[in-house]
């Protein structure tokens, strides 16, 4: 009894569909209402047309297991910062490098950052660098992801950098 009850209430909003009209009040205001105005004849009925309905998608079947072979995990790495062409203005050369990495490292694996092609420190699992004292001029940034036996298994799209350094020329011909 109670589950025919709680269809009907629920089953109720569907029978009855309740008439919306328009209209527009002395100040020029635009008005929805469910219920008529007293001058019926300034109303406009709306058609509210059929309601959108989507099929859900279907059902994927669940893993029974989890999976243990990991070695083909597929690694994007990213250089959030800096950005592309950026410039690091005058002063020492410092600036920090903050890379995006999914999925998440496992234990066993690190980061290593390459400047110019060059290997930056020992691979890390912290995804931020701060940099200190990099020469002027142009510098390509690169991240690799290194496994377990010190294989690169994922390497970032190369960033180039511009490092502006204040330099003394001495001219002794002067």
């Amino acid at each position: 009894m109670t589950r025919l009850i709680l269809f009907i209430v629920l089953a109720t909003p569907l029978i009855v569909s309740a008439q919306i009209y328009k209209t527009t009040d002395l100040k020029g205001n635009v008005v929805y209402t469910d219920q008529p105005p007293a001058d019926a004849s300034t109303a406009e009925e709306v058609d509210l047309g059929t309601t959108n309905t989507l099929q859900p998608p279907p059902k994927l079947p669940q893993p029974t297991a989890p999976i243990e072979d990991v070695s083909s995990m597929a690694y994007s790495v990213n250089i959030v910062s800096p950005a592309q062409e950026a410039t690091i203005p005058n002063g020492p050369g410092n600036f920090s490098v903050t890379v995006a990495v999914n999925p998440a490292l496992r234990p066993a694996e690190g980061l290593q950052l390459y400047i110019d092609g060059e290997a930056r420190g020992e691979p890390q699992q912290d995804p931020l660098w701060e940099l200190t004292n990099v020469f002027r001029g142009a510098h390509d940034l690169a991240v690799s992801v290194i496994n377990s036996d010190g294989e690169s298994v994922a390497t970032s799209l190369p960033v180039r950098i511009y490092v502006h350094r204040p330099s003394i020329n001495f001219n002794r011909n002067r």
